[in-house]
This record gives C-alpha cells, structure tokens and sequence, in this order.
C-alpha cells in the first residue's frame, strides 16, 4: 500500500522508472498531447469530463511520490485572443501546492514554442492529459535526486 497521495498505477510505474533529469507534463484539456511528446513518453489520459480532474490536483499528486528540481509553466501570450495582463490564475494554485508539499522552486515560464521543444525531447517519459480547461494550465517537471 503506498502512502503518498498519488495511487494510480500506471502512473506510479512510470515515475518509478523515471531518473533524475526525466521530465513529466501534466496538461491541460487543449494541449496537443497526441503530436506534442517525446518519442518515448507515455500518454495517460484522466480527462473523465470538462474541468476534471485538474492539472493542479495531478500537480498534488504527482509531487507526493517524486523529488521535483524545476517546474516550468507555457509563458502567457500578451496579445491575441489567448493574451492575459499577468499570471493566469492557475499559477496562484500551482505556487500554493508546491509551498504546501515543502519545496522551495518557482514556476519558470518558458514561451510556447519553447516549453513544446522541452517536452519532445528523450527526457520526456510521461504526459499525463487532464480536463483542465483554464488558460496556461501546463506544467512541466523535472525529476530531481532522492537525497
């Protein structure tokens, strides 16, 4: 029986077998999971329906089984139909899980296209599909060292 948050287990062999520098992305309902992956991450998807489950619960926990070195967010458009004036709100909720499990990293937006060439390299093993429908909701993993 396993006492950290996350239970899944398809999930939890994945991150098993991950190392240090392996990432994880945890996506939001619109991100392209199908076309946007390393060439050898698996696919989990946990959209049941609309909004759940949310990235921001997966964050919880997929953060409880896994030390984490880096967390990297899709950098908010500034103009266009998908621009925003600051953070999304998710982030508020990203920033307040990560206090909560005892880490101490910042979220490091990376622009777009960028965060999209970061999770289709070799390093990628896991994408997991959420229902989340708020904007900017993707958030990237670095596994770190369990110290």
């Amino acid at each position: 029986m396993l006492r950290h948050k996350l239970i899944h287990p398809q999930i939890s062999s994945i991150l098993a077998a991950s190392g240090h520098h392996s990432t994880i992305l945890i996506a939001d309902g619109n991100y392209p999971a199908a076309s946007k992956r390393g060439p050898r991450a698996e696919l989990v998807s946990l959209n049941l329906m609309p909004g759940i489950p949310t990235c921001n619960q997966v964050l919880e926990a997929v953060i409880s089984a896994i030390p984490v070195e880096r967390i990297e967010t899709m950098k908010t458009e500034t103009e266009g139909p998908y621009a925003l004036d600051g953070d999304p709100p998710v982030w508020d909720d990203y920033r307040e899980t990560i206090r909560s499990e005892g880490l101490d990293l910042d979220l490091q937006p990376i622009e777009k296209w960028d965060f999209y060439k970061s999770v289709s390299t070799e390093d990628h093993v896991l994408t997991i599909q959420t229902a989340d429908q708020q904007r900017y909701a993707n958030i990237l993993l670095t596994v770190g060292v369990r110290m």
